[in-house]
């Protein structure tokens, strides 16, 4: 079956040429995208994070290194001639996919003469730079030594104090032994139970809990001599937000739960594993406070020469109901799938589309305060949740099956079905339902830590307890439970330090 379309800004027409003049609200705004004859390309290993763009902006396509969809989305471009080859980053997957004949030539194919075609990526660096300076691309995001600077948590840290914007009570410093960190916590008042952050890395592997000498030794390696991040350890709850920074002022997205640590989805502790959206996340105070460090944080960045998209991860005090700022990730993130299907999205735009403005060489006049506001009440007021699915087995298998990509339901007797082929998630109903990317198909390896796919779905997916925590609910773990029965594969035996790249594709 032939995945059904809707009515999208790729099939229509190029607006004739007018007088420029700035963009002054929404609805020319999505006249302006719907109109659009500058080619946008995003390149990855998956197209999850901006998948259903294609919807809203013509002339967007995407280049990936695995198709999901084995040669049916009509927006997506895989090279057929993949030599194997072992990639350490997302980075490194983006650099060959860049420079490989096929897609040059198919990025050559699709660019209309006079036009220079706009790049987009989550991970690059500054050799990708230089190979779309080479090739005569625009790589529309904030430069990649910018990106790396403010990607620091001990940056992040500081220009959040800067802007009104305070961590969780913390101290940076240098540590050589436990004795130290212990000696400067508690003149800190920090308390005994400590969390300790590196400065670059995914949280679930660069944050550890100490609160022992026993715990110490277990990460001494990993955080001796390097700058790092003591914080009082609290009690809290994850909240994630994306905005936009653009040359009317921040634009800040909804605000998204996290699901985080759990055995089911990862093999890291803590680690990002999805999120889920809907309307009681932030209520009243809690709401206001968070937009406005949120947008604080936003117009500091301005000054480091920032512009465009990024996350902000908070952590809400369940104790004190304080609003604290977490981690900076300064590019397109994992959210960004929800984030582009919410009312507020259909109400207006996605958010998204503001950082494509920022590139696009278009002014814009819009009013950011009455966009806020209005997201306050329309992005929010949706239900979405998403789950990130991980090999968690300390294995190396080369896959004789996966689960299709598109939609399945539960049956009358519990059972997950595949319903039929689909492009993305837009057009799920209910919790029954659910949208899954396949990442890994027949043929590709997974190892532990990999990412074999991500499951989108009306609906929460976990519950909080009397105490705080949080648990899957049953329904995401039939979800689980039901797509890993779908994996089979041939041991490849298991190596002593099994290859990791946990976040390189989402």
């Amino acid at each position: 079956m032939e995945p059904s379309l809707g009515t999208d800004a790729a099939y229509s027409t190029a607006a004739p040429e007018v007088e420029k003049r700035p963009l002054r609200n929404m609805s020319e705004v999505r006249h302006f995208f719907r109109t659009n004859s500058t080619p946008i390309f995003f390149v990855g290993a998956t197209p999850f994070n901006l998948l259903g763009l294609d919807r809203w902006v013509r002339n967007f396509s995407y280049i990936c290194y695995y198709d999901a969809w084995d040669g049916a989305h009509p927006r997506m471009f895989m090279p057929k001639r993949k030599p194997f080859e072992e990639f350490e980053s997302g980075e490194a997957i983006n650099n060959w996919l860049l420079k490989s004949p096929e897609v040059r030539q198919y990025i050559r194919r699709n660019t209309p003469r006079g036009e220079r075609p706009k790049i987009a990526l989550v991970f690059f660096n500054e050799q990708t730079e230089q190979i779309c300076r080479d090739l005569g691309y625009d790589l529309i995001l904030p430069a990649a030594s910018l990106r790396e600077h403010l990607d620091s948590k001990i940056v992040t840290t500081k220009l959040g104090n800067q802007a009104g914007a305070p961590s969780v009570p913390n101290i940076l410093t240098k540590l050589a032994s436990y004795k130290t960190l212990m000696s400067r916590a508690e003149k800190a008042g920090l308390g005994k139970e400590l969390v300790v952050q590196t400065p670059y890395g995914d949280s679930g592997k660069t944050t550890f809990f100490i609160s022992s000498e026993e715990d110490w030794k277990k990460h001494e390696k990993e955080i001796v001599g390097q700058d790092i991040k003591v914080m009082k350890r609290i009690n809290n709850r994850p909240v994630a937000v994306e905005a936009v920074l653009t040359s009317s002022g921040t634009v800040v997205g909804p605000f998204m739960t996290e699901l985080a640590g759990y055995p089911e989805l990862t093999p890291y502790r803590g680690g990002w594993c999805g999120n889920e959206m809907f309307p009681t996340v932030l209520e009243g105070e809690q709401r206001r406070k968070a937009s406005e460090l949120v947008r604080r944080l936003g117009d500091r960045l301005g000054k480091e020469g920032y512009r465009g998209f990024f996350e902000v991860d908070l952590l809400i005090d369940t104790d004190s109901d304080e609003v604290y700022l977490g981690e900076l990730n300064p590019r397109i993130s994992g959210a960004s799938a929800i984030t582009n299907v919410t009312a507020g999205a259909y109400a207006d735009v996605p958010l998204f589309l503001f950082h494509l403005l920022e590139f696009l060489d278009v002014e814009i006049d819009l009013d950011v305060d009455e966009i806020n506001e209005r997201w306050e009440h329309l992005a929010s007021a949706d239900l979405w949740s998403q789950m990130i699915i991980k090999e968690t087995d300390p294995i190396v298998e080369q896959l004789l099956a996966a689960p299709r990509t598109g939609q399945y339901y539960f049956d009358d007797n519990g059972v997950l079905v595949f319903r039929r082929a689909a492009l993305d998630w837009h057009q799920l109903q209910n919790e029954n339902e659910a949208f899954f990317l396949r990442v890994y198909g027949p043929g590709d390896y997974r190892w532990k830590g990999a990412d074999l796919g991500i499951l989108v779905t009306k609906g929460r997916l976990q519950v909080t307890g009397k105490n705080g925590k949080t648990a899957l609910t049953i329904r995401a773990q039939d979800f689980i439970s039901a797509m890993r029965s779908e994996f089979a594969g041939v041991p490849l035996g298991i190596p002593e330090n099994p290859k990791e790249m946990t976040s390189e594709i989402v």
